[in-house]
């Protein structure tokens, strides 16, 4: 399965990531701008929702709101 090796590969590449390398990660992938960044960025992301409680979730689903809200203006 393609997608589940991207995954892996994904993961593999920050596991031993301190904070601060993860976050300059996210931002370079978000800077660069590139579509080739986007999985990096989902399999993140899926991280970070699989971790959250229920609170946290409904804080990201309002970030989200808003951000979708800001980029279609």
């Amino acid at each position: 399965m393609m997608d589940l090796n991207l995954r892996k590969a994904i993961l593999a590449n920050v596991t031993d990531n301190s904070q601060e390398e993860l976050e300059a990660t996210i931002v370079d992938a978000i800077q660069s701008g590139e579509e080739k960044m986007l999985p990096g960025l989902g399999v993140l992301f899926e991280l970070i929702w699989q971790q959250a409680d229920q609170a946290k979730k409904k804080d990201l689903v309002q970030l989200l709101e808003t951000g979708v809200q800001h980029a279609g203006a």
